[in-house]
């Protein structure tokens, strides 16, 4: 132990001195390397002893040195020695003589009063004792009850021997439902409905509706397919592509019908990268301040990705419409996907977005360079960057040029905002402009609402999202901890697109100081500023509304500091 508190103190100081400590580490190879956390600081050195299993890593945050197979942690002053490894196991292999665990055993252990299992291919892991030590933070919860593989599969470096070995020492059982479907009701008009990631926090599961979870979320500029929030108003469609075919109407024209591949062989493809948000995101938090209808979205119903295909403008020229014609002034759109009354799902937007190449409407055919997946709207689905997640219909069948919005429920009926003095007894939605067009809005995603925080860190990170409509940029992200009497501007991580045309998120980061000594609730706050100087409101009473839609007041959570 000696031996290897040296080399952790000689990989302390050159942490310290800002240089690479890795060339003092070939001595720890095949050494039970047992400390768990070293902590730096000037003139001091402490090491925190693990009495049982090394210290492992699940989930991320990790760097492996090449050819050693030691697993090394940073996060600022600190860094974890996690596992010195050898070999070559490959974890998940069935094991004689181990029980045997279903999965209904496995998600009766979700943590909450109960142990925390998870499954590797054929192999049951109690990962209980892990938790705490996890570098990744709480990241690794996400697979409590359930299975590693999706979340293994965005975060590939988990593939390696040496993180098998580690797997492995937690192994309790084989599973025996490895491989297993689950068989679907021929009658059940959800039946088309795809498989999802397990770590979408699902809001209703018949239509499907999920938010991505928000501590991933931030992770990657381009959120993953598989993590992309999803919200289906009705039952997925199957769609047969043989048969299928996209009609353009256009009144006193002759309708035409293309094929997904005339789609790709007739006009130039063309990419964006935009972010979509369902209307109803934060609709929880508006919610509590008086009650609305609607789905109860927390603050991650956003996603942004790579969108693929061809500019509506392009079809609809080549389709005899032009902005002369006076009947010309809405472009309606109708998916596959339909109601027990066979009424399809169909929104619409003004002829003068639709028309305008500066606004790139895209009849998209991929997605982060993939065919679209099958709940994000296969094979086409309508992207109309900067608007309102409902006007990007998916499974798109049909384009109608017309002198009328589209007549759909959810463009008469719904998505409409209100006065917070109107209620539903008061409300004429015929009177009240359907939304288009996002106002800015942002979000703190790391930490969590009620994560408790080490005083001792001197500092939190917070990471988030800030986002406005319409193309208009991020200019600046405001961070408070206390209450909004003090600010600390954030760090961007900008898109990196022309101006006016700033169709995806931005990204940011900022370190708050903790006060020396300060314990007990914190209350974090942010809020954003777009390139045309539109502010986020400080609360949700001036723009709360029947259907909990658009709210963008600042964002608030509360941490623990111990």
């Amino acid at each position: 132990m000696a031996a290897v508190l040296g080399k952790c103190a000689r990989l302390s100081a050159a942490v310290s001195r800002n240089v690479s400590p890795f060339s003092g580490l070939l001595g720890v190879q095949g050494i039970s390397a047992r400390v768990s956390r070293l902590h730096t600081s000037p003139g001091k050195l402490t090491a925190k002893f693990q009495k049982g299993r090394h210290q492992k890593v699940l989930l991320g945050g990790v760097a492996a040195v090449a050819g050693v197979g030691v697993l090394v942690y940073f996060k600022k002053s600190r860094f974890w020695i996690l596992h010195a490894a050898s070999g070559e196991l490959q974890g998940g292999d069935r094991k004689a003589g181990l029980p045997e665990y279903s999965l209904k055993d496995v998600e009766k252990h979700k943590g909450n009063g109960s142990r925390i299992w998870v499954t590797y291919k054929h192999g049951v892991y109690d990962i209980t004792e892990f938790i705490d030590l996890h570098p990744g933070g709480e990241k690794i919860k996400l697979a409590a009850g359930g299975s590693l593989e999706p979340f293994w599969h965005l975060y590939a470096a988990h593939k390696k021997p040496e993180v098998y070995e580690i797997l492995e020492t937690y192994r309790i059982g084989n599973f025996k439902d490895a491989g297993k479907v689950a068989l679907k009701d021929a009658s059940d008009p959800y039946r088309f409905d795809p498989d999802r990631h397990p770590a979408l926090k699902r809001n209703t599961e018949k239509p499907f509706n999920a938010e991505s979870p928000p501590e991933l979320l931030v992770d990657n500029f381009i959120t993953p397919s598989s993590l992309f929030f999803v919200r289906n108003h009705l039952p997925v469609p199957e769609v047969d592509m043989k048969k299928y075919r996209l009609v353009i109407e256009v009144q006193g024209k002759k309708p035409i019908s293309l094929s997904l591949q005339d789609l790709k062989k007739k006009y130039k493809k063309h990419t964006i990268t935009a972010t979509l948000q369902c209307a109803g995101n934060r609709r929880k938090e508006m919610s509590s301040q008086r009650p609305v209808k609607g789905l109860s979205w927390t603050f991650t119903a956003i996603s942004n990705a790579e969108w693929s295909g061809v500019l509506l403008v392009d079809v609809l020229k080549a389709a005899g419409v032009s902005l002369d014609d006076p009947k010309n002034c809405h472009v309606q759109f109708e998916g596959l996907d339909k109601d027990e009354s066979n009424n399809p799902y169909g929104a619409s937007v003004p002829i003068e977005i639709a028309m305008n190449p500066f606004r790139e409407v895209l009849l998209a055919y991929e997605m982060n360079g993939e065919d679209i997946p099958t709940d994000h709207g296969y094979p086409v689905r309508v992207i109309c960057p900067g608007i309102a997640g409902a006007r990007n219909v998916k499974w798109l069948s049909k384009i109608v040029v017309s002198p009328d919005e589209s007549p759909s429920f959810w463009q008469q009926r719904d998505y409409k905002s209100f006065s917070p003095s109107i209620d539903w007894d008061t409300a004429d939605f015929s009177k009240s402009p359907a939304l288009q067009d996002f106002p800015i809005t942002s979000a703190i995603c790391v930490p969590s609402a009620g994560q408790k925080i080490d005083g001792e860190d001197g500092e939190i990170t917070l990471k988030g999202y800030a986002w406005s409509g319409g193309g208009r940029g991020i200019m600046r992200v405001d961070i408070s901890a206390d209450g909004g009497k003090t600010w600390q501007v954030a760090s961007l991580q900008k898109p990196g697109q022309r101006p006016y045309q700033e169709w995806s998120w931005t990204l940011w980061e900022v370190d708050v100081p903790i006060p020396e000594g300060f314990k007990g609730n914190m209350e974090l706050i942010c809020k954003a500023v777009d390139s045309s100087h539109n502010v986020q409101p400080d609360s949700v009473a001036g723009i709360w509304n029947l259907r909990g839609l658009m709210n963008n007041s600042w964002h608030r959570i509360n941490v623990e500091v111990n």
